[in-house]
């Protein structure tokens, strides 16, 4: 039997509280880029803190959405789980947007890690495509200063099905075993929600 973990918005804003300072003081970023959709409330909540704790105080939220597990229209079912499937971008110029910044990765939580592969390889792609519109001799330097790193707010301790490019700056909010997570924007009824998620930690 897989065993559950309720998750509520104030263990996820407390977690983000806690490892915020160190993202800030190690890869303060230019961007926030949230995954939709497990990606959009850690990105909100950690843009208030780093906009305190970093000198860009006008740190901006951008988002791509990504789907591995959830249904999307056009897609098949064998699909579901194996393919990471694109449903949002940022757009034709997405490498113009993000070339020389460093850029923050956010979502939920770290699974199989094939989203976050996705995300980072894709992106590295509209960068490339964005390098070929500037005189080779600034191209090595642009690509030195656009960097990617990753914030989940659980990382899940198993052996993952992709890899991010070594040396990427990668921050959990806690690891965690291969628990089912049950995050509040999943639930209809949100006080029973966290009275199962008080029930959990009594436990």
């Amino acid at each position: 039997m897989v065993q559950h973990l309720h998750v509520t918005y104030n263990d996820i804003h407390r977690l983000i509280s806690q490892r915020m300072p160190q993202v800030a003081k190690e890869f303060p970023p230019d961007i926030l880029l949230a995954i939709g959709g497990g990606g959009f409330f850690p990105a909100r909540v950690m843009r208030t803190f780093l906009r305190e704790q970093t000198a860009n105080k006008t740190l901006q939220i951008q988002a791509i959405g990504l789907s591995l597990y959830e249904p999307v229209e056009g897609t098949s079912a064998e699909q579901i789980g194996q393919e990471v499937v694109r449903t949002q971008w940022l757009g034709t110029d997405a490498g113009k947007q993000l070339l020389g910044k460093r850029v923050l990765i956010v979502d939920e939580v770290d699974d199989t890690r094939k989203t976050l592969h996705y995300a980072v390889s894709e992106l590295q792609k509209d960068i490339e495509a964005e390098l070929a519109n500037h005189p080779e001799s600034e191209r090595d330097a642009l690509r030195k200063a656009t960097q990617f790193g990753i914030f989940v707010v659980h990382n899940k301790l198993k052996p993952k099905l992709a890899e991010l490019p070594a040396g990427t700056p990668y921050f959990s909010g806690a690891d965690l075993g291969d628990l089912w997570l049950d995050y509040p924007w999943e639930a209809i009824d949100i006080e029973a929600h966290n009275s199962q998620a008080n029930a959990e930690a009594k436990s």
